[in-house]
Order: structure tokens, then sequence, then C-alpha cells
């Protein structure tokens, strides 16, 4: 939902959308679980959130761009930074997230576990 013609704060809260991995649409064509954005009294966009697998397949799309590689090429320390990344927004938390996540960064399961177990051993957790 973006046009020449398009409302400011539609414009305001694009990047957050995006972020999100959500998807913006007219407020008429909204459907139950969406949210529909009101500004001034008038509503003005509906977001489609995405689901929890699709948010972290999103979410690991973006940390491949902020490396500039597929995220199986870093180095160990950076794999263990996503993994903490990834840890403090929830990933784990979604179903096969950890194999996902394995996979993403071409290690095994066994190895998201024990990056996952060192840095709650680092908390004192």
């Amino acid at each position: 939902m973006t046009g020449p013609g398009e409302d400011p704060f539609v414009a305001a809260v694009k990047p957050l959308v995006d972020a999100m991995g959500g998807e913006m649409l007219p407020p008429d064509q909204a459907g139950a679980d969406d949210v529909v954005l009101s500004w001034q009294g008038a509503d003005v966009v509906a977001v489609r959130l995405p689901q929890l697998a699709e948010s972290l397949d999103h979410i690991l799309a973006a940390l491949e761009r902020k490396h500039g590689k597929p995220l199986a090429e870093l180095d160990r320390r950076s794999k263990q930074e996503v993994v903490r990344s990834l840890e403090a927004r929830g990933a784990f938390s979604v179903r096969h997230g950890v194999e996902t996540v394995a996979t993403a960064l071409g290690v095994s399961r066994f190895t998201v576990y024990n990056y996952l177990n060192r840095e709650n051993a680092a908390k004192g957790g």
C-alpha cells in the first residue's frame, strides 16, 4: 500500500511494518486478526501481522542483510552474537525455532543449544 499520494501517517509507520514483516492494507480490507491504525479519528491503514514462523524467517533475512552475507558464512563469534540477538527477540519460542536457526547458521541444533547454554551461564542463569 504505497503510492504517490501516500498519507504521511502511512509513510511514517511503513518502516516499522516492513521491519516486522507485516503487510499494509486499506482499512476496509482488514480481517479479524489485522490491526487497524487510526489517526486523528479516522482509520488510515490496516496492518496484517506475519505468522510467528514467517517473522523468524524475516528476522533471519534481515540479519543476513545486516551482515552482508549468508549467516552460515559468519565466524563462530558472530554466530553466537546472532543466537544471542535471536534469543532476546524470542526466536526460540517459535515451534522449530532452534532447527530453523541452526539451518540458517549452518550448524547443528546441538551447537545452537550450546550457544544458548553458554550465554545463560554467562548471565548467571
